[in-house]
C-alpha cells in the first residue's frame, strides 16, 4: 500500500518540498495509524524543514506536527483506541500525508463528537501551549492584566481566549489593524498596533503605549514574538510580574536582567512539549479542559487559510512571512 506524502529531501525553503507517493505506515506494537482528514501548520515546521529546529528527523520527512483524522489501524498492545475512533495526535513531524503511524502512549486524544477535523488538528499546539502557559507557568489570576504579542497568530488567538476564560483583561499586540480587528473578534478587551521597524525611540514609545493599555502596567506578558519588541513589554511590567518566553519570529532577544531586579518580576520559559512528556496527567488534565471549553463555545480554532496537501508549501509559506490570522489547515479528502 502507498500514500501521498510532502517530503523534506534536502534541507531548504518551503518551496523545496515535494509531493511524493511512498509506502504507507504500518501500526507497530502499541502504534496505530491514522487516516489524517486535516493537518495544521505551525512554526516548527518552516524551521524543520531548514534543520533549524532542535529535532531534526532522518530525511525524507513530512513536516506537519499536528493532524485530525480517523484511526485506520492498531497495533499490537493497543487498548486505548479502536479502528474508527476520531481522534487528533501531536506526532511532532509527519502529518503533512494521508496517513501517520503514532504511539497509543504519546498526543493521542479522542476528540468529542461536536470537534470537526479540521478544529482537531487546530487545537493542541495552540491551546495547550496557551494554556500551560497561562495556568501553571505565570498563575493568571481573574482581573490581572495579559498582554499578548503576535496575537493574531495560532498561539495568540489561544491566549486570547483562554485569558478571557480565566478572567483577565487582554490587550493584543499586533503589527497592523487587520490583525487588531482579527484579535478584537478573538475577544481581546484592547489592541494596539505596534510598528514592524523598531529602533530605540520607538521602543520606548511602545513600553509607554503597553503601559498606558494595562491601566498603568502589564500583569502577565504572552511573548510569541520576540526581537526588539520583549524589551519594552518588559519594562511595561506590573511589580510582580511574569513574562512568558514562547517563541522567537521576529528573532532572539537581549534582555538588560538588571530589569527584572527593578520589577521584582519573573522571565518564565515555556516548553510545552517537555511538559507534555514530563507530566502525562497533568497534561491529560489539561487537554480535558481544553475539551470541555470547546465544547461551552469559550474557544474554537480560527482557520484563517485551508489549502490541499499537494500546496503545503505555500500554506507554510504564508506563516513565514506573518501574513497569517488564526490557524493554517491542509485539508485532505
Amino acid at each position: 500500500m502507498t500514500m501521498k506524502a510532502l517530503l523534506s529531501k534536502a534541507p531548504g525553503p518551503p518551496e523545496s518540498l515535494v509531493l511524493e507517493e511512498i509506502p504507507a505506515p504500518v501500526a507497530g506494537e502499541g502504534q496505530l495509524v491514522i487516516d489524517v482528514k486535516a493537518a495544521s501548520v505551525n512554526f516548527p515546521d518552516s524551521l524543520m524543514i531548514q534543520d533549524l529546529y532542535q529535532f531534526k528527523p532522518p530525511r525524507p520527512f513530512a513536516p506537519g506536527g499536528e493532524v485530525g483524522g480517523i484511526v485506520k489501524a492498531v497495533g499490537a498492545g493497543v487498548t486505548r483506541f479502536k479502528v474508527g475512533d476520531r481522534v487528533l495526535a501531536v506526532p511532532g513531524h509527519g502529518g503533512f500525508a494521508e496517513e501517520v503511524a503514532v504511539p497509543e502512549r504519546g498526543n493521542v486524544f479522542a476528540i468529542p463528537d461536536a470537534m470537526t477535523f479540521e478544529d482537531a488538528s487546530s487545537l493542541l499546539l495552540t491551546y495547550g501551549t496557551s494554556q500551560y502557559a497561562l495556568k501553571q507557568r505565570a498563575n493568571l489570576k481573574p482581573g490581572e492584566t495579559l498582554l499578548v504579542l503576535g496575537a493574531s497568530g495560532g498561539v495568540g488567538v489561544a491566549a486570547i481566549e483562554l485569558g478571557k476564560a480565566m478572567g483577565a483583561t487582554v490587550i493584543a499586540g499586533v503589527s497592523s489593524p487587520d490583525k487588531a480587528a482579527f484579535a478584537e473578534a478573538a475577544g481581546a478587551d484592547k489592541t494596539l498596533v505596534y510598528p514592524r521597524e523598531l529602533d530605540k525611540e520607538k521602543q520606548k514609545a511602545l513600553s509607554e503605549a503597553f503601559k498606558q493599555a494595562g491601566g498603568g502596567g502589564i500583569d502577565v506578558v504572552y511573548d510569541a514574538v520576540g526581537g526588539d519588541y520583549a524589551e519594552p513589554a518588559l519594562r511595561a511590567m506590573n511589580w510582580e510580574g511574569r513574562f512568558l518566553v514562547i517563541g522567537f519570529p521576529a528573532g532572539i532577544p537581549k534582555i538588560p536582567l538588571n530589569l527584572t531586579l527593578l520589577k521584582n518580576c519573573q522571565i518564565v520559559g515555556v516548553f510545552w512539549g517537555a511538559f507534555t512528556q514530563r507530566d502525562p496527567k497533568g497534561h491529560a488534565a489539561n487537554v480535558a479542559e481544553l475539551f470541555a471549553l470547546y465544547e461551552q463555545g469559550k474557544i474554537k480554532p480560527r482557520i484563517s487559510a485551508r489549502y490541499p496537501l499537494a500546496r503545503g508549501g505555500e500554506a507554510i509559506r504564508e506563516l513565514m512571512d506573518r501574513k497569517a490570522s488564526g490557524k493554517i489547515v491542509l485539508v485532505l479528502d
